[in-house]
C-alpha cells in the first residue's frame, strides 16, 4: 500500500453547516483554503463559489429568510470571541454587526421577515450572557439589550408569529433550563422547573407557537422527544430512544430483547435505549427530522406531524453510514440539507426530499488525492473494566499484514469529558492507520451518548475512575494478538490532554509515548484562568475550588509528574480561552525539572485547537516525529 505523508491527510477538505436559503442557494462551510470559510452551490455537485476569504475560521452562516445576505461568526485566533457579521452575497460586501471584539456574541437566529436577529453576549458582564435584538442593518450600538441574564444563556429561535424567542440556560452539561421571551415587554417565562439534573435540549418551535418541541431526560435515562404544551405546562411523549424490531418489542444497546412490560407510570424513571439527540421542524409544512444515537451511529427519521404528538414516518434518507446532523429546511419544507461524514467519508452536504427520501451529495469536498477505499472502517467493541461494566470503544487496524511484534497503538481520547468519539472521518486517524499504527478509541465512563447515569460516573470524586477505564482497555489491547503490548502511545486533546497526562502517571508502566493537545494538568489553576463564563459549567463537572481544591490538587498530574516514565509532547494555543497555555507551560517545566523527556510546541496564532491548516501541518508533523522517535 503507499504511503502518504500526513501533509496530504490534512489536506483531506469537508463541508457542512449547510442552510437553504430562499432563492435555492445552498450555502455552507468549506475548509478548502485551509481554513472553513463561506461558500455557495446552487445546484447537486455544482463549482462551488466562495464568499469570504479571511485568514480566520468562520463558525457558522445562516441564510436570510427574505434577503440574498447571511449572517456568519468567526473570531480572532481561536479566542472564541465571535463577532458577527452580514454578507451580501450579490455585492460581496461585508458589515461587522456587533463591533465588540472583547465579548462573545452566539447567534440566536433571524425573524422570519428578515427585518431582525438574535443573540446572547457577555459583552455587559464577561461571566454572564444576556439577550439581544438587532435590526439588520444595525451595527453595535443599535442594539436593543431585551433581557439581562444571570448565566449560560442561549437563543434558540423566534416564534411563528415573531414575538417570543426560547432562551436556553445551561447550568453545567447535563442540566438545563428553557424559557420563552417575549421581545415586546421582556417578560421571561420560565416552563421547566425541576429537581436535580435534567437536560432540556435541542428545542424547536412547534408549528402553531403553542408548544416546544425538545429532547429531555427529565424522567428517562437517555434523551426522549417530547413536547412541551406552554399553555398547559404538560409534557407528551413523541418518540423515546428505543429502537424496536419487527415483533414491536424493545431492544436494549446489544440488540438483546427487553422485557415486554408495561410503559412505566408517568412519575417513575424508565431506562431508554439510546439517545433521541437532536430535532428539526419546518413550521408551515409540519415536517419534522429527528436523529438517534446508537451506539455513536446516526439514525435519521423523517416525517410530518399529524397531530401534536404523533408523526407519520416518510422513508429515511440514504446517507453514509456515520454521524448526520445540522438540517436545514428548505423555504416549503420540501427538501432539507444536511452533513454526513463516515469513517471512510470526509464530510459532505446531501440535499433530501423530505417525502420520499431520495437523496443528491451537493458537495464534493476534495480527499487530497487518496483513494476513499484505502480510508479502514473501525470495528466497534466493548471491553470489561474494573466494576464489571462494559466500555465501549472504536479499535482499526492497518490493512497491511500485522508485524511479527504487532502493531503499535495510539489510543486516542475524547475531550470534554461530555463528549463521545463516533464513527466520523478523521484523518489523522486515517494517516496513522496507514502509516502502519492501529487506533483505539474509548468511550470511556463521563462519555455522553449513553445515558446520563453513564455520564455522571467520573463527577468530582470519580475522576479517576474514569482514567482506571483506560488501563482496562490497555489490558484488553495487551490481549489482542496484532498488537504489540510494549509500543502503546497515549493521545489526546483539552480534557483527554488531561487523560494523557493522568494515565502517564498513574499507570506510567503501560504507556510508550505520550500527547498532550491543550491539555489540562492542574485543575485548580485550569478553573482559577479559564474562561469567567466557563468556570461555573466546570465546576459543575469536575469540582469547586471553595470545597474541593484538595481533592483536585491531589488527582492533578502535575503533581504526580515524578512518575511519568515515557517521553511526552505537549502542544498549545497561546490564545486558548478554555484551557489557558500556562496549563502547557507548567507541565513542561515540571516534567524538565525531574528529567522527563518532554517536548512543546505553542502556536501564537490559535486558541483552543489548531484552526490553520498549515499550523495542524506544523503541529502533526511533529507529533509523527515524535513518535517515530520514541515508538
Amino acid at each position: 500500500m503507499y504511503r502518504y505523508d500526513v501533509e496530504r491527510y490534512l489536506n483531506v477538505r469537508g463541508a457542512g453547516g449547510a442552510d437553504l436559503g430562499p432563492d435555492g442557494r445552498l450555502s455552507l462551510l468549506l475548509d478548502t483554503t485551509g481554513t472553513s470559510q463561506v461558500w455557495s452551490v446552487d445546484a447537486p455537485l455544482s463549482w462551488p463559489e466562495q464568499h469570504t476569504f479571511f485568514e480566520e475560521r468562520v463558525t457558522f452562516v445562516d441564510t436570510s429568510p427574505e434577503r440574498s445576505e447571511a449572517v456568519f461568526g468567526m473570531d480572532e485566533g481561536g479566542n472564541e470571541r465571535a463577532q458577527l457579521y452580514r454578507l451580501d452575497f450579490e455585492s460581496g460586501a461585508i458589515t461587522d454587526l456587533t463591533a465588540h471584539p472583547t465579548a462573545k456574541h452566539r447567534w440566536g437566529g433571524w425573524a422570519g421577515d428578515g427585518e431582525r436577529f438574535a443573540f446572547a453576549s457577555n459583552r455587559r458582564d464577561q461571566s454572564v450572557f444576556d439577550i439581544y435584538v438587532q435590526d439588520r442593518d444595525g451595527v453595535g450600538a443599535d442594539t436593543e439589550l431585551v433581557h439581562e441574564g444571570d448565566g449560560w444563556l442561549s437563543v434558540a429561535g423566534w416564534s411563528p408569529d415573531d414575538d417570543r424567542l426560547i432562551v436556553h440556560e445551561a447550568h453545567s452539561s447535563y442540566d438545563h433550563d428553557l424559557y420563552t421571551l417575549d421581545v415586546g415587554s421582556g417578560e421571561l417565562t420560565h416552563h421547566t422547573p425541576h429537581e436535580g439534573d435534567v437536560r432540556y435540549g435541542s428545542p424547536e418551535w412547534g408549528p402553531d407557537g403553542e408548544a416546544i418541541y425538545l429532547v429531555t431526560d427529565r424522567e428517562t435515562d437517555t434523551l426522549r422527544l417530547e413536547r412541551l404544551d406552554l399553555e398547559t405546562g404538560g409534557f407528551d411523549v413523541v418518540v423515546d430512544g428505543n429502537e424496536v424490531d419487527e415483533e414491536g418489542g424493545k431492544l436494549d444497546g446489544d440488540g438483546g430483547k427487553l422485557d415486554d412490560e408495561e410503559p412505566t407510570a408517568d412519575d417513575e424513571p424508565v431506562e431508554d435505549g439510546w439517545n433521541v439527540d437532536g430535532v428539526a421542524i419546518h413550521e408551515e409544512s409540519r415536517r419534522i427530522v429527528y436523529s438517534r444515537n446508537v451506539d455513536g451511529y446516526t439514525e435519521i427519521t423523517v416525517g410530518e406531524l399529524v397531530a401534536p404528538d404523533r408523526i407519520d414516518e416518510f422513508p429515511a434518507p440514504d446517507l453514509p453510514r456515520g454521524v448526520a446532523g445540522g438540517v436545514s429546511f428548505g423555504p416549503d419544507g420540501d427538501r432539507f440539507a444536511i452533513t454526513a461524514t463516515g469513517s471512510t467519508d470526509n464530510a459532505n452536504v446531501h440535499v433530501v426530499e423530505t417525502t420520499t427520501g431520495e437523496t443528491e451529495r451537493w458537495t464534493n469536498a476534495s480527499t487530497a488525492g487518496i483513494p476513499r477505499n484505502t480510508f479502514v472502517e473501525p470495528e466497534l467493541v466493548h471491553y470489561p473494566t474494573f466494576d464489571g461494566r462494559d466500555i465501549p470503544a472504536f479499535f482499526s487496524v492497518p490493512e497491511t499484514d500485522a508485524p511479527e511484534s504487532g502493531y503499535p497503538v495510539v489510543v486516542d481520547i475524547h475531550g470534554g469529558p461530555e463528549s463521545q468519539r463516533r464513527p466520523s472521518f478523521g484523518a489523522v486517524k486515517q494517516y496513522l492507520l496507514n502509516g502502519g499504527y492501529a487506533v483505539f478509541e474509548p468511550n470511556v465512563r463521563g462519555s455522553s451518548g449513553y445515558g446520563k447515569a453513564y455520564a455522571a460516573l467520573d463527577d468530582v470524586e470519580r475522576r479517576m475512575d474514569s482514567v482506571a477505564d483506560l488501563r482496562a482497555g490497555v489490558e484488553w489491547l495487551h490481549d489482542h494478538p496484532e498488537v504489540d503490548p510494549g509500543r502503546i502511545v497515549a493521545m489526546g486533546g483539552s480534557y483527554g490532554g488531561f487523560m494523557v497526562l493522568a494515565a502517564l502517571t498513574e499507570y506510567p508502566e503501560l504507556w510508550a509515548a505520550g500527547v498532550d493537545v491543550v491539555g489540562i494538568a492542574n485543575f485548580v489553576t485550569f478553573l482559577e484562568n479559564t474562561g469567567d463564563w466557563r468556570r461555573e459549567l466546570r465546576e459543575a463537572e469536575y469540582g469547586s475550588l471553595a470545597e474541593d481544591r484538595e481533592f483536585l490538587e491531589s488527582i492533578s498530574p502535575i503533581n504526580n509528574v515524578e512518575a511519568i516514565e515515557s517521553p511526552l509532547f505537549v502542544l498549545h494555543g497561546a490564545n486558548d480561552p478554555r484551557v489557558p497555555v500556562s496549563e502547557a507551560e507548567r507541565i513542561v517545566e515540571a516534567a524538565r525539572e525531574r528529567d522527563v523527556p518532554v517536548r512543546k510546541l505553542i502556536f501564537d496564532d490559535e486558541g483552543h485547537g489548531f484552526s490553520k491548516l498549515e499550523n495542524r501541518i506544523e503541529a502533526y508533523r511533529a507529533i509523527v516525529e515524535f513518535l517515530e522517535e520514541h515508538v
